[in-house]
C-alpha cells in the first residue's frame, strides 16, 4: 500500500498495529510507531490506544513511556495499562492505575480482578469482585465470570472462590448456558466436587462435546472409571461427536479400572471411527494401561510403533510398570531413552526410580554412580505434599 503511494489513515493503522501485536516483535512496533509519528497519527486517540496495546506484548517500558505522553486517554487506554502491569507481575502498579481512574467500566474491574488472580493474589481478587457487585452495583458479564471460573479451575480454588461465584450465578438468575455450565462442570470435576458437577450437568438444557468431556474426564480422574464409561455411552446416544479430550478421559477410565480390551478397542475406535489422530497423552494412557496389567512386552512393542516420539512420561510409565511387576529384563531397553530425555532440574523422580531399579537388581555400582550423578547435577526429588485452604468461602451477594 505504501509503495503504491496510498496514504495511511487511522483505519489502516489500527489493523497494522493489531497485526504487529500478534508478532510480538518490538522492532516492528517501533517502526510502525515512527511511521505514525511522521504522518501525525500518533496523537489520534484510537491509534494511540492500539499502539499502546501493541507495546504491551513487546515492551512494558515503551508502553509506560507512551502512556505518560498521551495527550488524551479513554477507558480502554487505562484498562490496557492495567493488563500490561499485571502481565509483567507488577500487580501493585496495576492497582495504582486502577485506583487513579475517574471512570471505570466492567472491563476495568475484570482486568484488575484477572491481574490479581494471575499473580496469585486470590483474596484481593475476590474482595475486588465483591466490591464490584455490591458497592459499585455492576453486573458482571459472562466473560468476566468465565475468567474467574477458569482461574479457580487452574488454581484449585473451587472451594474457596468457585462456590461463591456459583452461588452468585444462582442468586441472580443467570441462565446456565453451555459456556457457563461447562466452565462450572470443569471447575468442580477437576477440584474433586463431583456431586456438584453432576448436579449442574443434569440441569443443563444444552450440552456440547466439552461439557460431556469435562464430566467424563473428571469421573475418570477421581477413580470412577465405570461411571465415566457409562457417561460415554450416553454421550454417543445423544449423538455428540467425541473429540481428543473425550478419549483421554475414556482411556484413563479404562486404565484405572483395568479394562485392557476395552482400552484397546477405544484407542482403535478413536482413529478408525472418528478420524482422530492420537496425541502423546493417548499413547501415554495406553502404555500405562498395558503396564499396569503386566503386559510389558506389548507395552514395549506399542512404544516402538508409536507415530509420535515417546516422551519422558511414556518411558517413565513403562519403567514404573517394570518395577511393579519385577520385569527387570525389560528395564535396560528403556534406560537409555529415559536418560536422554530426563532433565536434572525437573525429573528428579525419574533418577530415583532408575536408582531403585538398579538396587532391586543388586547393581550397587550403578546405584552409587547414579547417586553421584544426582549430587553432581543437583538433582532433587521433590517430596510429596498436601495442602488445604484454611479460609472459609466468602458469600457474594
Amino acid at each position: 500500500m505504501l509503495r503504491n503511494g496510498v496514504s495511511v489513515d487511522s483505519y489502516s493503522a489500527l489493523f497494522a498495529l493489531k497485526a504487529s501485536s500478534r508478532l510480538s516483535d518490538p522492532s516492528t512496533v517501533c517502526q510502525l510507531h515512527a511511521h505514525l509519528c511522521k504522518n501525525g497519527l500518533n496523537s489520534h486517540l484510537y491509534v494511540g490506544t492500539a499502539l499502546l496495546g501493541s507495546y504491551v506484548y513487546s515492551s512494558l517500558d515503551a508502553a509506560v513511556h507512551l502512556f505518560d505522553e498521551m495527550p488524551e486517554r479513554n477507558v480502554v487506554t487505562w484498562n490496557t495499562m492495567i493488563t500490561a502491569y499485571s502481565k509483567s507481575g507488577k500487580v501493585e502498579r496495576a492497582r495504582e492505575v486502577f485506583d487513579f481512574m475517574l471512570t471505570r467500566d466492567l472491563s476495568s474491574w475484570s482486568a484488575m480482578i484477572a491481574g490479581y488472580m494471575d499473580n496469585g493474589n486470590y483474596s484481593q481478587g475476590l474482595a475486588l469482585f465483591r466490591q464490584m457487585v455490591s458497592h459499585e452495583m455492576l453486573m458482571p458479564d459472562e466473560m468476566s465470570l468465565m475468567t474467574l471460573l477458569s482461574e479457580c479451575t487452574r488454581r484449585g480454588l473451587a472451594g474457596l472462590l468457585g462456590k461463591s461465584i456459583h452461588a452468585y450465578v444462582q442468586k441472580n438468575g443467570w441462565p446456565l448456558n453451555v459456556a457457563l455450565g461447562t466452565a462450572l462442570v470443569d471447575m468442580y470435576t477437576k477440584s474433586g466436587f463431583l456431586q456438584y458437577a453432576m448436579q449442574i450437568f443434569k440441569t443443563m438444557k444444552e450440552r456440547n462435546v466439552m461439557t460431556w468431556s469435562a464430566m467424563i474426564c473428571g469421573l475418570a480422574l477421581h477413580g470412577y472409571g465405570h461411571r465415566a464409561l457409562s457417561m460415554f455411552e450416553k454421550m454417543k446416544e445423544a449423538n455428540v461427536q467425541p473429540n481428543e479430550i473425550t478419549f483421554t478421559g475414556i482411556l484413563n477410565a479404562c486404565k484405572y479400572t483395568g479394562l485392557v480390551d476395552l482400552g484397546r478397542k477405544n484407542f482403535i475406535s478413536m482413529i478408525a471411527d472418528y478420524g482422530l489422530e492420537p496425541r502423546i497423552q493417548h499413547y501415554g494412557c495406553m502404555v500405562d494401561l498395558l503396564g499396569r496389567a503386566g503386559l510389558l512386552d506389548e507395552a514395549y512393542e506399542f512404544i516402538e510403533t508409536m507415530k509420535l516420539e515417546p516422551n519422558i512420561v511414556v518411558w517413565s510409565s513403562f519403567l514404573a510398570a517394570c518395577k511393579t511387576h519385577g520385569r527387570f529384563d525389560m528395564v535396560d531397553r528403556a534406560l537409555k531413552p529415559v536418560m536422554l530425555l530426563a532433565k536434572p532440574d525437573r525429573d528428579g523422580g525419574v533418577y530415583t526410580l532408575i536408582s531403585d531399579l538398579y538396587a532391586l537388581r543388586s547393581k550397587w555400582e550403578d546405584v552409587e554412580q547414579m547417586r553421584k550423578s544426582m549430587l553432581k547435577d543437583n538433582v532433587k526429588k521433590v517430596g510429596g505434599s498436601s495442602f488445604i485452604h484454611m479460609i472459609q468461602p466468602i458469600a457474594i451477594t
